[in-house]
């Protein structure tokens, strides 16, 4: 009779214990979990941060330095402006980052000769040097006109193009996936066009 007894009493021990760790121990660290959590408490448990990115995966963007073009003060001619974008990996893909820089409004007190809301559509590289760069139609539509306007317009496209990547020499314009005579009426647009350094801002004189 007592070694049943013994028997109870050590059986009862171990149901005791056994209820004291499922209260106390293993229920705190699940209660409250809904659907997927068991699986973030074994990534955290891991050392994974839910969300987190590995080491590296955002890297700094690379970035290079180019020259853009916006009017001068006089409002006759185009004064270079250095600036970085982002990197392209080949001359197609930078020549598009430096237009969608050049075509982004400039900060104050810089002036853009490229009309308010005119886009890049699409570029495309000849064989022989040439860029053929497609432009929205707020380039012609949302013009002020005149020629010499018209002049800084294209030829801000033309030298942000051929002054930054030696692969290009000659820039036609599109509208709209089309060819076009002019914008406004002024700057023959059906062949390319090479650089026009008479349209960009001279050095001053230095007086001696």
């Amino acid at each position: 009779m007592n070694r049943t007894k013994l028997i109870l009493t050590a059986g009862g021990v171990a149901v005791s214990l056994a209820v004291a760790w499922l209260l106390f121990i293993a229920l705190p660290r699940w209660a409250g979990q809904g659907p997927g959590d068991e699986a973030e408490t074994v990534e955290e448990s891991a050392g994974v941060v839910p969300g987190a990115s590995e080491p590296g995966a955002e890297a700094a963007t690379r970035r290079i330095g180019v020259r853009l073009f916006y009017v001068t003060e006089d409002g006759r001619a185009l004064a270079p402006r250095d600036r970085e974008i982002e990197y392209g990996e080949d001359t197609a893909q930078q020549a598009r980052r430096i237009l969608e820089a050049q075509l982004t409004p400039p900060p104050p007190p810089l002036v853009s000769a490229i009309p308010e809301g005119t886009t890049l559509k699409e570029l495309f590289l000849g064989g022989r040097g040439e860029a053929y760069v497609d432009l929205s139609q707020e380039v012609s539509g949302n013009h002020p006109g005149g020629s010499l306007d018209e002049l800084l317009t294209v030829y801000t496209i033309v030298h942000a193009l051929t002054e930054n990547l030696p692969a290009i020499s000659v820039v036609q314009i599109l509208i709209d996936g089309r060819e076009v005579d002019t914008l406004t009426g002024h700057v023959d647009l059906r062949r390319p066009l090479p650089p026009g350094p008479e349209w960009l801002q001279q050095p001053a004189a230095d007086g001696n």
